[in-house]
């Protein structure tokens, strides 16, 4: 605790890194930003000290620093790090909180201690509402590194919202795997929604779902979700039944094969999704809603989003 600064710097500063950024700076820390474009005008009349430059985290922060990553998995990842080396000193921190792969993860590390860098792979939930009022944090990492950071992640985190998850890798994993139960999720509630849709009278199925929210064993947010959504846009029709994806429950599919675990739910929720890409489903536009409620997720196709999911995972671990 000796080391711990409340202050840290953002790479990456779009819909997660800038709310995260301004949850911070409401709560007095300090931040230092860079981003590709520019840190965005708003953050810095909120308080972020911008740099122009990877060099100026170590001219910003004091040592041993802590900079979060918050960038789309994949390539984009092992360049920041590769430019990110140079500027870094022994004993900083390097956070990547996105949705990378476990098994990259697992190789960064090896890579950084090799150079005296910590690396600790922070699972990130909660959306965009998480990042901006409090996350859900699950770090993977060295226990004495993830001691220094401990304390700036339970102030950023919901009340219960972090775990100290295992070693380097393990927060991405346990990410990984809520992702995966999210799938299920969300293709239980769609498929529910459809059936509503279905009946042979015309429900008021908006009622249905503020009912739902209050007391019933399934309520939850993604119920808050989709009542919110449905009656915001007068129900389905509106939506594009067209559900983009990032990928990586992909990868979880293919872990849970190699690891020889059953994920029945999650393996069919993924092949629904893909399957809504090619048919008009209720339960896709109801899905659709929900991710956009929750992850500010785009409606209908996006290139951006398909190209992450083509190339966000870099390396295989199993082999």
């Amino acid at each position: 605790m000796a080391d711990f600064k409340r202050e840290f710097g953002i790479v990456g500063l779009g819909k997660m890194g800038a709310n995260l950024a301004l949850q911070a700076l409401e709560k007095g820390m300090q931040v230092v930003g860079f981003d590709l474009k520019k840190v965005p005008e708003e953050l810095v009349n909120a308080g972020v000290t911008q740099i122009d430059g990877l060099e100026g985290f170590r001219e910003k922060l004091t040592p041993p620093r802590a900079v979060f990553v918050y960038i789309p998995a994949g390539p984009a990842v092992d360049r920041a790090i590769d430019d990110l080396i140079a500027h870094l000193d022994k004993g900083d921190i390097l956070v990547d909180g996105g949705n990378s792969y476990w098994g990259d993860s697992i190789r960064r590390y090896r890579r950084l201690s090799e150079k005296g860098i910590n690396f600790i792979d922070l699972g990130t939930s909660g959306g965009v509402e998480g990042a901006r009022h409090g996350a859900c944090f699950m770090a993977g990492g060295d226990k004495d590194a993830i001691a220094r950071i401990e304390p700036l992640l339970l102030e950023l985190a919901t009340p219960g919202g972090y775990v100290h998850a295992g070693p380097p890798g393990a927060g991405h994993f346990t990410k990984l795997v809520h992702n995966g139960i999210e799938f299920g999720m969300l293709q239980a509630i769609g498929e529910g929604i459809n059936l509503l849709e279905s009946y042979r009278d015309k429900l008021d199925i908006a009622e249905v779902l503020r009912c739902w929210r209050h007391g019933s064993v399934i309520r939850s947010w993604l119920i808050d979700l989709i009542e919110a959504a449905y009656r915001a846009e007068g129900g389905l029709d509106s939506i594009p039944p067209y559900v983009e994806d990032t990928g990586e429950v992909n990868w979880l599919v293919n872990d849970a094969i190699r690891m020889e675990v059953p994920v029945p739910v999650i393996s069919q929720a993924v092949m629904q999704l893909i399957a809504s890409r090619d048919d008009n489903k209720n339960w896709a536009r109801a899905i659709a809603m929900m991710r956009h409620g929750f992850g500010g997720h785009p409606y209908g196709t996006d290139e951006p989003i398909a190209r992450e999911r083509r190339e966000g995972r870099v390396g295989d671990f199993f082999r």
